[in-house]
C-alpha cells in the first residue's frame, strides 16, 4: 500500500464522494487502527467500536487532509483522539454514578479478560502511561516516523522521541531487561 495510491483514494473521496474508495481506504488501514485502539484501551469489543467512530469522523473530516504526512499517521492521529475523548466521557459518568450513590468500578468493567493469555507486548505495554503506550504502539506497532507521531498527538519531535526513551526505560527496569548496547 502506497502513500501515492492513499492520495489518489483521498482525492476520489473529497472530489466526489466516492464510498468505494473510503472503502479501500478501510481495508487497507482497518487492521493497523483496530490493532492500536486494542492497544489502548485492552477491550477488543471497545476498540472495534472506536475505530468505527474513528473512520466515520474521517469520512467527515477527509476535506482536511493535508496529504503532507502519511494517511495512516493522519487516521491514527483521529483514532488517538476518539479513544480520549471515549476515556473522558467513561470518566464524567463513573463521576457521576458516583454521585448518585453507585458503587462501580469503570476500569474493570471496561477491561474484559481474555481466553486467551496475554502475550509480552500487552504485558510490556501495561506498566506504560496511556500517553506513553499510544506512542510505542504508533512507533513499534505502526512503524510511524517520530514526525508522524508528533503529527498525531501534536507534541513536539523532541518530546515525542522522550516519551520513547523513558518508555523502553520503564520497561526494561519492570522487567529487568539488559540493553544489549549498554551492558
Amino acid at each position: 500500500m502506497s502513500r501515492s495510491e492513499d492520495h489518489e483514494l483521498v482525492a476520489r473521496v473529497v472530489s466526489a464522494q466516492d464510498t468505494d474508495a473510503f472503502g479501500e481506504l478501510i481495508r487497507r488501514h482497518q487492521s493497523h487502527v483496530r490493532n492500536f485502539l486494542r492497544k489502548l484501551c485492552g477491550d477488543m469489543s471497545m476498540a472495534d467500536d472506536l475505530a468505527q467512530d474513528s473512520f466515520m469522523r474521517a469520512w467527515d473530516k477527509l476535506h482536511t487532509y493535508s496529504g503532507s504526512g502519511s494517511f495512516i499517521g493522519w487516521m491514527l492521529k483521529i483514532a488517538y483522539t476518539t479513544f480520549l475523548q471515549s476515556r473522558r466521557k467513561s470518566k464524567r459518568y463513573a463521576e457521576i454514578l458516583e454521585q448518585a450513590g453507585h458503587d462501580t468500578d469503570m476500569e474493570s468493567r471496561t477491561r474484559t479478560t481474555q481466553a486467551d493469555e496475554v502475550g509480552d507486548l500487552d504485558k510490556f505495554l501495561a506498566v506504560l502511561s496511556e500517553e506513553e503506550r499510544a506512542i510505542m504502539v504508533m512507533s513499534y506497532a505502526c512503524g510511524l516516523s517520530h514526525r508522524e507521531i508528533s503529527d498525531a498527538t501534536a507534541m513536539p519531535v523532541g518530546s515525542v522521541k522522550s516519551v520513547i526513551f523513558r518508555g523502553k526505560e520503564k520497561i526494561r527496569t519492570s522487567f529487568d531487561i539488559k540493553d544489549h548496547q549498554h551492558g
